[in-house]
């Protein structure tokens, strides 16, 4: 296909965000989100207009996330979401884009094959729809150099799942994902506040918390924020106030998990690429990687420099458009349909 009329996108095909990259920027960001009316098994909204209804809809309405844990949960509001997004993008039908998404590293075959047939299905007709796995992406988009015959490690802390790669020359060496991240995070904030106040709160509303006052660390200022929630008991709404150390105490555990599933990797990887890694530190991306001092805690628990990235959200979408333009290069590391 001649270069003046293709287009070339990538697709961070993400459990809370999907994120679509086109001429190194990212040209669009909606939540992966899909409100359904059930009786139909009929989507009427998509993205942010989805997301917006949660919670606040009838049984008759089913607001609904289309991936679990970063894979494919529901196949037809995977690819019917999908399209919309792509569409927005790239409305011209005739010359359809070529699309480079990114999956989770270490999915089962069946898991990977569902987000390819999806985007097939998203794009339609006589369409090609390429993969890379997410370490490999984010990597690309910080630009570490992954091309050397030298260790690179990527943290990416996403909504669904966190990934932990060391890479190089274009490969990942050893890597392992971990089925935890922000929603995660927002459950342990939710079961913190029902064990100590006995309130019941949405995972929007521990969103809210983990943005606004949450923390890897105790801070020097701590800040505090007030919500209502719903007593277990009565079933009525209840005022609360949180403060930061709280919100570090209910996040402890979690953190724990993904800190031990980047020290699994770190002691699989070769002691010449480990040696790299503790000379160059570790990168840590994702949108969860946002959590106040989460990088400070890292380097606390594993002894290695970690440091979070420029614009850590968007790594893997920049990276999913330069994994296509280096598709030559590297697809001899990527998985074939």
């Amino acid at each position: 296909m001649s270069p003046l009329f293709s287009r070339n996108l990538g697709i961070d095909l993400g459990t809370i965000f999907t994120r679509i990259a086109e001429a190194d920027e990212v040209v669009l960001v909606e939540p992966t989100v899909v409100a359904v009316q059930l009786e139909q098994q009929k989507i009427v909204e998509i993205g942010q207009e989805a997301l917006n209804m949660l919670g606040r809809v009838s049984e008759e309405m089913e607001v609904s996330r289309p991936l679990r844990e970063g894979v494919v949960a529901y196949f037809e509001y995977t690819y019917l979401f999908l399209r919309e997004m792509i569409k927005r993008v790239a409305p011209m039908r005739v010359f359809k884009p070529q699309v480079m998404i990114t999956y989770p590293y270490g999915i089962t075959s069946v898991e990977r094959r569902a987000v390819h047939e999806a985007a097939l299905e998203a794009l339609g007709a006589r369409s090609n729809a390429l993969m890379v796995p997410q370490p490999i992406a984010a990597a690309l988009g910080v630009d570490l150099p992954v091309g050397m015959p030298s260790g690179n490690m990527i943290v990416s802390m996403g909504g669904g799942c966190t990934q932990a790669a060391v890479i190089a020359v274009h490969d990942i060496v050893s890597g392992r994902t971990l089925r935890e991240g922000g929603l995660t995070l927002d459950e342990a904030i939710a079961t913190y506040v029902r064990r100590k106040y006995g309130l019941i709160i949405g995972q929007p509303t521990a969103e809210h918390i983990k943005i606004q006052i949450g923390a890897a660390l105790p801070q020097d200022e701590e800040m505090r924020i007030e919500l209502q929630g719903q007593d277990q008991i009565s079933g009525l709404p209840k005022p609360f106030t949180l403060t930061t150390s709280e919100v570090v105490d209910a996040l402890q555990d979690p953190l724990d998990r993904i800190f031990e599933t980047v020290r699994q990797v770190l002691e699989k990887t070769p002691p010449e690429l480990a040696s790299d890694v503790i000379d160059r530190g570790i990168a840590l991306c994702g949108g969860a990687a946002q959590l106040r001092g989460v990088d400070t805690l890292m380097t606390q628990k594993l002894g290695i420099p970690t440091y979070l990235v420029d614009d850590p959200e968007n790594a893997v979408a920049i990276g999913s458009l330069r994994a296509l333009e280096l598709y030559p290069v590297i697809q001899r590391n990527l998985p074939k349909f």
